[in-house]
């Protein structure tokens, strides 16, 4: 190098320190990001580090979102109470080690922000931060983490995140809400792991608690989640992670600036963020509703009840219901001026999220329920108790002082204990003693009557015995029916499904009325509904004359309320009541693909029925690969086919499918299913199914969009089928011949040329020849040459 080259290059590193970083998950120490489209990728393309402007804010700030999503989900902002005007920002990572934000690249004073963890002494090449594909934004000294975005985050709870508090240097980790939805700066959100009693989410509201969780709140996710809970002398901290190593499912938990935490899951076939969990929900979920010692009673949506605890009554004995949290409640009159002093005994509260845990001391672990009360009572100030699980083991958590914030919960709580003394534990055991009562005699009641009812069914069963001797089939079903009911809410339990009664359905159908009437098929008779909150619905009654019983009932209900996918049609919930199981579906306007095919073939245009081929391959692509299960349907047809008012396609009937393993290949069954005409010739005349079996019926459905004809109705030609005629006019060159006269001035030849050879590769005789459903989408999204048939 000469020495005017040699003077240019000190001049360079002089003025111009830093060299452009490109597209890679990491950043050294001689490298820089500017504001000018520059973004740190992580490996997996997974989050991205970069400048962005939020909504209607034109200021910049550095963050980190997911990489590739429609909407830009911002998880972590390094400047959010500093702003930078203009697109001058520059990141860099400076020679002590530092992570370095500045307005702009002239000036070292215009340090917006940093990670100040910097050494006297130079790092250079021994420094190097990187995005990771958790999302988490590190610095590495020497191969040594000495700062990361996860301990410094902003409004969102991140998988692998801490949430907790350092005893030894005092650095608390907890998120905090924007200002706005526009504005990243802290808003006055924040929510924190409580330090004393047992663990414990506080959300505040400035400096004033705003809400709290039950003592173990994650308990009840325990089956979707793993955690790891930590309390010892030198920490407490609180991080959850998914079951999964799979990074690519995305989720987070977000505290936004009114306040709500939200568990949030991006659904890839919806292309959005969905709910899965939210707090505060209801009115009694607010901190200090009720005040000391006071109960809330959520059951009321309009207003706030707060009734007093055994053990106290209201301060004005007239206010026997503190309406809208107002009253006070205060110990009753009693001998001793300490409630467990003389240790009468406890009262329960059944399924309430426990008081305020500030005033809570842990009396020990690994005890059970006597051991936990004989603690309590020998502390004569104890108030009460409560056995709560912790980690995988049961401890005992006691009180001592005030009471805040003890209510009736709707879906998760606590068996809460109050001391009191003989008078309160007498008239307890009085009002229990009464209850038994009325429930012996209400007991007698319901034997005598169902005794009497049974003589009047058994004589009713051998009278008709004689008249219809199916009657004992039809009984035997209908104890499967009730049979089966466990297994439903079971599944229930794990989805989103809604069991609904017999009267609701009946009321939503008009007591299903003819005109109600919307379909029929082998399963039985779907009627149009609509339900008290205003929602039309699509019901799908069992009828006992059915070829689909029971188990297809199940099964459709096991599968498809696990399925998430815009191609798919979503269940609602189900109807066990009475001898008819029901399906509720939503309701699509446009009714099943066959009637707009052969009834009204003028309503879809070649466009239209190109889409629609595109939207079954994705929903069967969906089913074959994506989804949690993988599904065979083995009834897919135009009939299966749903159309919404945008007429979009979404597959429905999934009583015949089957789930196969991700390494099964091929299943064989004694019981063929489905519908001729639709079947592959391996399954109908073998029982083999496969995915390749879709595949075919896939190709048959294509045929018929095509053509608008059906391919067990044809009659263009006496000795084929629609398939077998469009093989013919394949082999003679003159397959466009097939398509619908409807669609005759719309279609574009090339294109319906391309979807006929598509369908003619699906419906091979050779299962290995056709191709799979990920072939087809991509098939039919790319403009290339495609085999022969």
């Amino acid at each position: 190098m000469d020495f005017l080259s040699l003077l240019l290059h000190s001049l360079t590193l002089l003025f111009f320190p830093f060299r452009i970083v490109a597209s890679a998950d990491t950043l050294a120490w001689n490298q820089t990001i500017g504001d000018d489209g520059q973004l740190l990728v992580s490996k997996e393309n997974l989050f991205a580090l970069g400048f962005f402007s939020s909504g209607t804010n034109t200021s910049r700030y550095l963050g980190i979102w997911y990489y590739g999503l429609p909407d830009q989900s911002v998880i972590w902002v390094a400047n959010r109470n500093s702003p930078i005007n203009g697109s001058s920002g520059v990141f860099s990572l400076n020679r002590h080690g530092d992570l370095i934000l500045y307005s702009n690249s002239d000036h070292e004073h215009a340090v917006v922000w940093s990670t100040d963890v910097s050494m006297d002494v130079q790092v250079d090449d021994n420094c190097v931060a990187q995005l990771l594909d958790s999302g988490n934004f590190v610095l590495f000294r020497g191969g040594k983490i000495v700062w990361q975005s996860f301990y410094n985050p902003t409004n969102s709870f991140m998988r692998g995140m801490r949430m907790g508090l350092n005893r030894k240097t005092g650095v608390e980790h907890f998120i905090s809400s924007w200002k706005s939805a526009d504005n990243p700066g802290t808003g006055e959100y924040s929510l924190k792991l409580m330090a004393g009693g047992s663990p414990q989410f506080v959300l505040y509201k400035g400096a004033n608690p705003y809400w709290t969780s039950c003592p173990w709140p994650w308990r009840k996710y325990t089956y979707v989640y793993n955690y790891t809970y930590v309390n010892n002398q030198d920490e407490l901290y609180f991080s959850d992670f998914h079951d999964t190593e799979d990074l690519s499912q995305r989720s987070r938990l977000v505290l936004d600036e009114t306040g709500l935490m939200r568990r949030l899951n991006w659904f890839e076939s919806d292309g959005k963020w969905k709910e899965l969990w939210s707090a505060p929900k209801y009115r009694c979920d607010s901190y200090g509703q009720c005040g000391d010692y006071r109960k809330c009673d959520p059951s009321n949506e309009n207003k706030v009840d707060c009734t007093c605890p055994p053990g106290y009554e209201p301060k004005m004995l007239k206010d026997r219901i503190l309406k809208d949290g107002e009253g006070i409640c205060v110990k009753k009159q009693q001998e001793s001026s300490l409630l467990c002093e003389r240790g009468e005994g406890f009262v329960k509260m059944s399924k309430v999220n426990v008081p305020n845990n500030s005033n809570a001391v842990w009396l020990g672990k690994n005890l059970g329920h006597i051991q936990c009360q004989l603690q309590c009572m020998s502390n004569y100030s104890c108030l009460a108790y409560a056995s709560v699980g912790v980690a995988g083991t049961m401890g005992c958590l006691a009180w001592y002082g005030r009471l805040m914030d003890s209510l009736e919960f709707r879906e998760d709580g606590y068996d809460l204990y109050f001391c009191v003394d003989a008078l309160e534990l007498a008239e307890s055991r009085s009002e229990s003693s009464k209850l038994s009562k009325r429930k012996e005699i209400l007991a007698i009641l319901v034997v005598s009557v169902s005794s009497a009812w049974i003589v009047i069914g058994v004589f009713v069963f051998l009278r008709k015995r004689r008249k219809r001797r199916t009657f004992h089939i039809d009984n035997l079903d209908q104890n499967k029916n009730i049979l089966m009911a466990d297994e439903l809410r079971e599944t229930s339990n794990q989805v989103d499904l809604t069991f609904y009664n017999l009267i609701t359905i009946s009321v939503a159908t008009n007591s299903f009325s003819l005109a109600n009437k919307i379909g029929q098929g082998g399963f039985g008779t779907v009627y149009k509904g609509q339900l008290p909150d205003g929602q039309q619905v699509a019901v799908k009654r069992l009828s006992k004359n059915s070829r689909q019983g029971i188990e297809e009932f199940i099964n459709e209900v096991k599968l498809i309320a696990k399925l998430q996918h815009r191609n798919l049609v979503k269940l609602l919930g189900c109807c066990i009541e009475g001898g008819e199981p029901m399906l509720i579906y939503e309701y699509l306007i446009n009714k099943s693909l066959d009637s707009s095919l052969f009834v009204r073939s003028g309503s879809l245009d070649w466009r239209k029925r190109f889409d629609i081929i595109v939207g079954i391959a994705r929903g069967i692509l969906y089913l074959h690969h994506d989804s949690r299960l993988r599904i065979i349907h083995r009834d897919l047809k135009t009939s299966n086919v749903l159309l919404d008012a945008e007429m979009n396609p979404k597959i429905s009937d999934f009583g015949m499918a089957r789930i196969f393993e991700d390494d099964q290949m091929q299943n064989k069954t004694k019981r063929v299913v489905g519908t001729y005409g639709y079947m592959s010739p391996e399954y109908a005349l073998f029982g083999k199914f496969s995915v390749k079996s879709d595949v075919f019926s896939f190709g048959v459905i294509v045929l018929e969009i095509i053509s608008g004809k059906k391919n067990n109705d044809f009659d263009q030609h006496p000795a084929l089928s629609l398939i077998g005629y469009v093989w013919e006019l394949w082999r003679k060159d003159r397959a466009l011949e097939i398509i619908d006269p409807a669609v005759e001035e719309s279609y574009l030849p090339h294109e319906a040329f391309r979807c006929i050879q598509i369908s003619l590769l699906c419906i091979q005789e050779d299962v290995m020849d056709r191709p799979t459903m990920l072939d087809v989408v991509f098939l039919l999204n790319k403009d290339m040459p495609l085999p022969y048939p």
